[in-house]
């Protein structure tokens, strides 16, 4: 979900820009929210299952009564086509045509950090699900990006989830890591997870690099790493490589513990590995599907889309929910007051957990899942709390 998308232009409204049912499209009697997803392009999968979410957030808000004295809120709904160039044209349309009061999506932390530029000259809120890169809500300088938001944790906090997973549940003393020698995303949170598990006193007893996209051949770095005898190996990659890192450490011999980021959740990684390979294999994930504190979310999101849902939904849905509560708090549409509310959020309780924005960062404090891989399977695990 880190991915840097780039190039492109213009940018097309969908159908679902249309009012929501009974409500009546003057600017008077309703509340726009835009959103901005991937719905066509490389991830549109994530796009439509998050846009899924936000609507729902706002189906059921509106069944409630609406917000601010019975006012509906109409869904205006933007395709960035999954291109940066895209995202910064929708985000524009939004907010200088469809007039909305905040904006829900992108999707990927790309797309995301295209639309910051619009909605910081316009200064209206922006909430990503999913973008995961620090650099959305926080500049390199350190200054906060003061209308940006996420409903996600971000990609360092992953490694840390994982390295007291590891300390706290499976009890392990020594880990080796393998990381992408390209990949942001992969460094980043190998470096949490080796500062996280080396302060509780314990070993990374190796670290081994391999280049995503190109190399596919592992054994001589699993063999590496196998000589080292660890309790737990840390793999924060993509589900390709991960899945062949997987499958060739099993053909070694090699039974420790798997453990990962998100980024294993993002295809098919079962199909790669194999089923008995991927048995004692972990990863951290935003939420979870059979995670019985969402049952009835879960409910309600497969009988509107006649499908499971999963962190993509989720995430949409938690993002329009604290959106629409700023929006609550701040008693107004007042972009500046929506902006405070958002940026003062506490206690928040999402389906995805509970949601405590730090007002230096604009990140939420929230618990993060493992999930476990059983025959094939993956099912929820526990619930990792920060600390």
């Amino acid at each position: 979900m880190s991915l840097v998308l780039i190039v492109g232009c213009g940018s097309k409204t969908t159908p679902s820009s249309q009012p929501d049912q009974g409500g009546k499209s003057t600017a008077e009697e309703v509340i726009k929210i835009g959103g901005n997803f991937e719905l066509t392009g490389g991830v549109a999968e994530f796009g439509k299952k998050g846009e899924n979410g936000a609507k729902l957030a706002i189906k059921e808000i509106n069944e409630q009564g609406g917000i601010l004295g019975g006012k509906k809120i109409v869904y205006v709904g933007a395709d960035n086509k999954s291109e940066a160039g895209e995202s910064t044209a929708a985000t524009t349309k939004l907010i200088t045509m469809d007039k909305v009061v905040g904006i829900v999506g992108p999707m990927t932390s790309g797309n995301t950090l295209a639309a910051i530029p619009v909605v910081t000259e316009h200064k209206i809120p922006l909430v990503t699900p999913t973008g995961t890169n620090s650099k959305v809500t926080v500049n390199d300088n350190g200054s906060v990006n003061a209308w940006l938001f996420r409903a996600c944790f971000i990609d360092p906090f992953q490694g840390e989830v994982a390295a007291n997973f590891a300390l706290d549940t499976l009890k392990v003393s020594k880990a080796a890591l393998v990381i992408d020698q390209k990949g942001d995303y992969a460094k980043g949170l190998a470096d949490s997870f080796k500062k996280t598990f080396e302060a509780a006193g314990k070993e990374v007893v190796a670290s081994e690099l391999y280049v995503a996209g190109q190399d596919t051949d592992f054994r001589s770095i699993l063999t590496n790493i196998r000589s080292k005898n660890p309790d737990i190996i840390f793999v924060p990659g993509y589900y390709g490589e991960v899945g062949m890192i997987v499958k060739q450490a099993r053909e070694l011999g090699i039974t420790a513990a798997i453990l990962g980021g998100d980024g294993w959740g993002s295809g098919p990684i079962v199909d790669v590995a194999g089923k008995d390979a991927m048995n004692n294999t972990y990863y951290v994930d935003h939420v979870a599907s059979d995670d019985p504190a969402i049952a009835e979310f879960n409910a309600n999101y497969k009988k509107e889309y006649n499908q499971d849902a999963d962190s993509f939904g989720a995430l949409g849905y938690d993002a329009t929910k604290m959106l629409i509560a700023a929006i609550e708090a701040a008693g107004s549409t007042d972009a500046e007051a929506i902006r405070l509310a958002l940026e003062t959020t506490s206690g928040f309780q999402g389906v995805s957990g509970a949601i405590n924005i730090d007002a230096a960062t604009h990140n939420p404090k929230k618990s993060a899942t493992i999930l476990e891989f059983k025959d094939g399977e993956k099912v929820f695990a526990t619930r990792v709390d920060p600390k």
